[in-house]
């Protein structure tokens, strides 16, 4: 069975429990007429997978596949390698990059769950990708592409609750070639811990949150892949709609799966040796408040320890990184006197006791989820922030 997948122009993960509205989040769509859909706008955009568009652009024997395993890969994120030959690409901002010759182009991906968009970006030609639910897609880059070496970033837009996709590589001329990208890795590495609003959950929505379709839910666009693109910075975003560190709209909560692989109960522990940061941010602590207020129930007393509990497990994790206590980007988080005490109260511990350990509170908050506007007005704050911090001296790069 072939899952559909196409451009557009320009475990088992958590589940929702509520009807969307602020920090809320509503059961997964199910795509029972995405294929239909998909199919239609195939034929309306002029370019399709599989054998229709292998009459139009050569025969099969005129390419080869390079695999995913591929040493020309470049892969920045956390990845369930469990297979090599297809990795899982799972949590939003995780990023696949390769240069390629030639003058034909395809992305391959093995078995997908649920919603995925990415941005493919080839030669700075940016196009959104949707790769539907199935046992396998391939998507024929449609744009021309002249002879010569080019440039292919893969970026997930879409968060990890709501969908992941195994990577197969890519379909290339038979006497094309690839290379390993010639930039060199990042020296300022920052992981962002958060939930709806550190995902980007909503940044591309109107006038309110929908949560049907994930393409306008960026997390390339989230204040944290704008503050860490302000420095340069490599980064990995794991953040999960819905969630609290108590309780929440998904039927886990952040403790649990903050060094998993997926958003889930019982998904395998990430290697969090793999990759070290330099800066952790934690951005926690709105569905905490506005969970329990939909249903009629106190804020949760035990917040404090909670939060108190997560930071230590990452300080632990890692020993080394600067570690940010963020609150703040939606009005809930800040107009809740008893969220404010509890949080400041983990924080008051927390700074006693550990001297790499700071926070910051955001000025700006929304109603709503925060568009990009609004993201990029928090990533303001927080660079001009973090740019007159001490700490940020003896990390190199980061005084960009």
């Amino acid at each position: 069975m072939f899952g559909f997948a196409a451009f557009e122009s320009g475990c088992t993960t958590a589940t929702a429990r509520m009807p969307s509205s602020p920090m809320r989040i509503s059961r997964f769509a199910r795509v029972a007429l995405a294929g239909a859909a998909c199919l239609s706008f195939l034929a309306a955009a002029g370019f399709a997978q599989g054998t229709a568009t292998r009459s139009v652009v050569g025969t099969e024997q005129s390419r080869r596949v390079v695999g995913a395993s591929d040493p020309a890969f470049s892969y920045q994120g956390r990845f369930d390698r469990t297979d090599p030959a297809a990795p899982v690409v799972v949590w939003e901002s995780s990023r696949i990059a390769v240069d390629f010759s030639g003058t034909f182009l395809a992305l391959l991906f093995g078995r997908a769950v649920d919603q995925n968009y990415f941005d493919a970006d080839v030669d700075g030609e940016s196009r959104i990708i949707a790769v539907e639910p199935g046992r396998k897609s391939e998507i024929v880059w449609p744009g021309p592409l002249g002879p010569g070496r080019h440039h292919l970033v893969l970026l997930k837009r879409s968060e990890a609750s709501a969908g992941s996709a195994a990577f197969s590589g890519i379909e290339i001329g038979a006497d094309a070639s690839v290379e390993k990208p010639v930039a060199g890795k990042a020296a300022l590495k920052m992981l962002f811990l958060g939930d709806s609003i550190t995902a980007g959950a909503c940044d591309e929505d109107g006038a309110a949150d929908q949560w049907e379709s994930r393409r306008t839910h960026n997390a390339m666009m989230s204040y944290a892949a704008l503050a860490a693109n302000a420095f340069g910075a490599g980064f990995e975003n794991i953040s999960v709609s819905g969630i609290g560190l108590v309780t929440g709209y998904v039927d886990v909560t952040f403790g649990e799966v903050w060094d998993r692989l997926y958003p889930a109960h019982g998904a395998p522990k990430a290697d969090l040796a793999a990759w070290r940061p330099d800066i952790i941010f934690i951005n926690l602590g709105g569905n905490d408040t506005s969970f329990p207020k939909s249903k009629g129930r106190p804020f949760p007393s035990s917040f404090s320890d909670a939060y108190f509990k997560l930071a230590t497990e990452v300080r632990s994790a890692f020993p080394d990184a600067q570690l940010v206590l963020l609150r703040g980007g939606m009005t809930e988080t800040e107009s809740d006197p008893v969220l404010i005490a509890a949080w400041a109260e983990a924080v008051r511990r927390l700074e006693a006791q550990d001297p790499h350990c700071t926070h910051f509170v955001f000025a700006h908050h929304t109603d709503l989820h925060p568009r990009v506007a609004d993201h990029q007005l928090m990533a303001d704050e927080l660079v001009q922030w973090l740019r007159g911090q001490s700490f940020m001296a003896s990390i190199p790069a980061a005084g960009r």
